[in-house]
């Protein structure tokens, strides 16, 4: 009997890299799978020439196939455009959670199907359970690089014939694995910024795209305390890049977003970073995706941005989610972010945060 074959998204990155290495290691015939979902003629900027190369290098030394794909225009229609309209109607999107969703978990595990695999498997750090009753997503042993809040958006039936072989190691297990194992990536380094599209100077790349719209920054007495060049470049509870010099009344202390009236194009500022307006009790979640049953009322556990602390809270139903009540007020929870829920080590699902009801 032919052992199962598994095709691994290939990034060109350490943590795809040892997935593909021990599911060999394993026994599974392996093939690896580099997807294109940036081109270079947008923003004049793209690693994947570069990635590609390593994903290729790695995948000589490990003696699999490479397949190359492109899903720009899938990347560009179901996470981008969504992710420019959510900055512009003020929001401060996750486009890692969309791109889970839409690309690496839709057309890409449909691709890999196609090509004949039995599994697919990436290098998310996070543990999957194939039961009779279906996939059970269980965080990573590692909290800290634990990535479970960035795949709260796929549906269970996108995690049938999943495989996350790195959910039980650290990363130094993971590097340390690399080199030993002779490959040509153990020292790259992470890669950070938005999915797919890498590493740049935010605010230039979100210009590209969207109009500078300017206003007032206002303080919590109603002060115009400097100016803004639009509303889509700051997120609740940030403190760096305001621009805001001394006032004349204001003590000498930062200043924090404590949120944004659109109506009057007013970015709204305090002194305070546990100022009332910051702090949630409640949210609204929704739409859901559940990836297991929640009973109302229940106790649970969530995260309202990644690598957040774990905060206990009782959720109560409201239509397409969930009223997510926390045990103790949470800082900076911000529409557009997710709200994930866990009971236990068991992620139950997320779903976009909004209506936040906060101390002030």
């Amino acid at each position: 009997m032919s052992a199962a074959h598994v095709i691994v998204g290939m990034s060109g990155g350490v943590d795809s890299s040892v997935t593909a290495y021990l599911l060999k290691e394993q026994g599974y015939r392996v093939s690896g799978l580099f997807m294109v979902n940036w081109t270079e003629d947008e923003a004049g900027y793209c690693s994947a020439a570069d990635d590609f190369q390593d994903a290729r290098q790695v995948c000589e030394e490990l003696d699999i196939p490479l397949h190359r794909v492109d899903f720009s225009a899938e990347y560009r229609a179901r996470v981008f455009d969504q992710f420019l309209a959510d900055y512009a109607a003020g929001k401060t999107p996750n486009p890692d959670v969309l791109c889970n969703r839409e690309v690496k978990f839709l057309p890409f595990r449909d691709y890999a199907l196609r090509l004949g695999a039995d599994w697919i498997a990436t290098g998310h750090y996070a543990r999957i359970a194939h039961a009779a009753d279906g996939a059970q997503l269980l965080r990573a042993a590692d909290d800290n690089k634990d990535q479970t809040y960035f795949l709260a958006g796929v549906t269970p039936a996108q995690f049938e014939r999943v495989l996350f072989p790195l959910g039980d190691l650290t990363k130094p297990e993971v590097r340390a694995i690399a080199t030993r194992a002779g490959l040509g990536v153990h020292r790259k380094k992470d890669s950070t910024g938005i999915c797919f599209i890498g590493e740049r100077e935010f605010r230039s790349f979100l210009a590209h795209y969207l109009k500078p719209d300017p206003g007032p920054i206002v303080d919590a007495d109603g002060n115009t305390v400097g100016q803004h060049q639009g509303l889509m470049y700051y997120t609740l509870g940030q403190r760096r890049g305001l621009g805001i010099g001394g006032t004349k009344t204001g003590i000498d202390a930062p200043w924090y977003v404590i949120g944004k009236d659109p109506a009057r194009k007013a970015l709204l500022v305090a002194q305070d970073a546990q100022h009332p307006r910051l702090m949630a009790t409640s949210l609204r979640a929704a739409p859901f995706n559940a990836l297991a049953a929640i009973e109302p009322n229940q106790k649970l556990l969530a995260r309202i941005r990644h690598r957040a602390a774990l905060a206990p809270c009782t959720v109560t139903p409201e239509a397409d989610g969930w009223r997510v009540i926390f045990d103790t007020p949470q800082r900076a929870a911000v529409d557009g972010q997710f709200c994930v829920l866990y009971d236990g080590a068991r992620c139950v699902g997320g779903g976009e945060i909004s209506q936040v009801h906060t101390v002030g």
